[in-house]
């Protein structure tokens, strides 16, 4: 009887092992930033996205609109793309991820340049490799300063997880969106208290990424930013430790209305089990 007790207790602990599965690295993410530049120099805006979207990429032009499509139908667009990245994460599973930053668009022959603020959110294949899954932007003059840069390892440990409704996950994701956005119809500052975590990094047009909730808290008050946001899709992390959420916005900024795009990033606390914004984009629909 303890010979099989013994062997039970070890077939556990081999199955455990079994289901086990390596934890990814923040690395991977910073890494295929790195190829996504590379590729861009080596064959140009058009083909170098070609080259590193997923099949089922999206861009927001302004409505949602298949990126293979509408780079395929592009002219090859004169200029040299940068990017580089000041805060990334991945899923313990590696099958999702997300990298925002600085951006910088030169014309050929020309000092003249564009500055502004990215954010990719990207995709694992069927072999491991990230692809691009959304990738949006906004503009803002040269930058002054420096930011923080936040590039953290996964939290838990990644394990084979058989998922019995691959789309609940989905649904918490933007049902916790849409709470965000009707608290936001209330008050934004109480909205952003409630949803954003404390080192939160906020994209708006025309500005710097302001960076930390109580300066996020501040910038919405002076700005007297008053929000009204749609939802229209999500995704989460197959490990449950990150997800995203888009949708179209009304922002009424003093007595001037104009149209937005949004991209959140969440990841959840682990205390709490409540999903917070780590970060938000603005960028403006072209009229």
């Amino acid at each position: 009887m303890k010979t099989l007790c013994i062997a039970f207790v070890l077939f556990l602990c081999c199955n455990g092992i079994a289901s086990a599965q390596k934890t990814a690295q923040v690395k991977e993410v910073l890494n295929a930033e790195k190829d996504y530049n590379k590729v861009l120099s080596q064959k140009g805006i058009r083909d170098g996205n070609l080259a590193v979207i997923d099949p089922e990429a999206i861009v927001f032009k302004p409505e949602l609109v298949s990126a293979k499509t509408f780079y395929t139908n592009s002219p090859k667009a004169a200029g040299k793309l940068t990017t580089v990245p000041k805060i990334a994460r991945i899923s313990a599973n590696g099958d999702m991820a997300f990298s925002a930053g600085t951006y910088t668009l030169k014309e050929n022959g020309t000092d003249d340049a564009e500055y502004g603020e990215y954010l990719s959110i990207w995709r694992a294949d069927l072999y491991g490799q990230l692809k691009l899954l959304f990738n949006i932007n906004m503009q803002h003059p040269e930058p002054e300063k420096q930011q923080i840069v936040d590039f953290k390892d996964p939290t838990i440990v990644a394990t084979r997880i058989n998922n019995k409704d691959p789309f609940n996950g989905r649904n918490i994701i933007i049902t916790t969106d849409k709470l965000f956005n009707t608290s936001l119809n209330f008050s934004s500052m109480s909205a952003y208290k409630e949803f954003l975590t404390l080192d939160g990094r906020y994209y708006f047009p025309g500005f710097e990424p302001v960076i930390g909730q109580d300066k996020v808290l501040q910038f919405v008050g002076n700005q007297a930013i008053s929000i009204e946001a749609l939802n229209t899709g999500a995704g989460r992390s197959i490990s449950s430790d990150l997800a995203y959420s888009y949708g179209k916005a009304k922002i009424k900024k003093g007595e001037i209305t104009n149209n937005y795009n949004y991209i959140r990033i969440w990841e959840p606390d682990r205390s709490t089990h409540k999903w917070n914004i780590l970060a938000e984009i603005f960028s403006p629909i072209e009229k």
